[in-house]
């Protein structure tokens, strides 16, 4: 699987329906060739301090951004029939579901309920601990700019090709 998108979202508030912030990268045959981002208007564009602290994305840099049904067509293009990645794939499989949820958007073309993959979960099985996205970067000397969503997407992406090189060279 050498193709695929990897994702990850920030988010406004506790709420999973609060995305601010999303980066994609496009991986083709083990290649990064893409990196889309884009801050998205939260609901109200409404922030909790704890999640600012967090990602230091504050209200005024999403005060004119898109909100996500308007992003939506940049999104839904780079990630229809698309293999997708996180790490921690719960949080962000759930930020965008309910965040598709929040503006009616369709979820069916996304196939939300299949075709992902968690670097989390992968390396764990693999025996990695701790598995956190700062320790296996760590480990790996990949560089992270931590809540970053673009760093955190690319990292996401890396680990994954890792993983698969991985298991290539176990079963050879």
């Amino acid at each position: 699987m050498n193709t695929f998108v990897a994702l990850d979202f920030e988010t406004a508030t506790s709420k999973r329906d609060s995305a601010c912030s999303l980066a994609i990268v496009t991986v083709v045959d083990g290649e990064i060739k893409e990196t889309y981002h884009t801050f998205i208007r939260p609901p109200q564009n409404r922030y909790d301090s704890r999640n600012i602290h967090v990602h230091g994305i504050t209200p005024e840099m999403t005060e004119f951004a898109n909100d996500f049904r308007t992003a939506y067509h940049q999104i839904r293009k780079r990630l229809v029939g698309q293999v997708v990645v996180a790490h921690n794939e719960s949080f962000d499989r759930s930020v965008l579901r309910n965040t598709m949820e929040y503006y009616n958007l369709p979820s069916e073309e996304l196939q939300l309920d299949k075709q992902w993959f968690c670097t989390y979960k992968l390396w764990k099985k693999e025996g990695l601990t701790p598995t956190t996205l700062r320790d296996c970067c760590d480990h790996f000397e990949i560089p992270l700019n931590h809540h970053d969503a673009i760093s955190d997407a690319e990292a996401a992406a890396k680990l994954f090709m890792i993983y698969q090189y991985y298991l290539k060279e176990i079963k050879e």
